[in-house]
């Protein structure tokens, strides 16, 4: 780490809270839907899934899809641009597998079940155990939005450990 320049520390810095900030905007975004989207659409099913029918409800998808591929793409940058700086590259590593964890969770479990639920509001079908799913489904979504939460939590320590090093670095340097 001696090698690490301050222009090296700077992009690794920048990257690194471009990536923590999109993540707590997404949280932000989470939490909202979770309080106060999810609620509706899981208080009376299916008789509310025409909140989630695309054209007719607030389709999340694209806004979903382009947020968390924007996000992981900055986290990955956060990666490259941290590689030097060890042991904040070895944390980002285990937040990000984390992070990558809940969204296979996430393309597993919870995005298929959604889909459902719309297809459920579309065909007017109703299937067994609806109450149970829709129950089930929300209660998990609380643990799957405390764990990003928790993952973008971790980030900030490593914000502050390049920032330390980006200000020594300046004091020994002069820059």
């Amino acid at each position: 780490m001696e090698n690490i320049t301050a222009s090296y520390l700077t992009r690794a810095e920048i990257w690194l809270c471009v990536t923590t900030l999109i993540y707590f905007l997404m949280n932000g975004a989470q939490i909202f839907e979770t309080l106060v989207f999810v609620p509706k659409w899981v208080a009376s099913p299916p008789d509310n899934f025409n909140l989630l029918i695309d054209g007719r409800g607030a389709s999340l998808k694209f806004f979903w899809i382009i947020f968390h591929s924007l996000h992981e793409i900055t986290f990955i940058l956060a990666i490259v641009f941290c590689w030097q700086i060890d042991p904040v590259r070895n944390w980002l590593l285990i937040l990000f597998a984390i992070h990558f964890a809940v969204r296979i969770w996430t393309l597993s479990y919870f995005a298929p079940n959604i889909i459902d639920f719309q297809r459920i509001a579309e065909t007017t079908n109703l299937t067994k155990d609806l109450m149970d799913r829709t129950s089930l489904w929300q209660t998990l979504n609380y643990i799957r939005v405390a764990l990003f939460m928790a993952v973008s939590f971790g980030l900030i320590p490593l914000c502050i450990k390049i920032h330390v090093l980006l200000t020594s670095s300046s004091h020994l340097t002069g820059e």
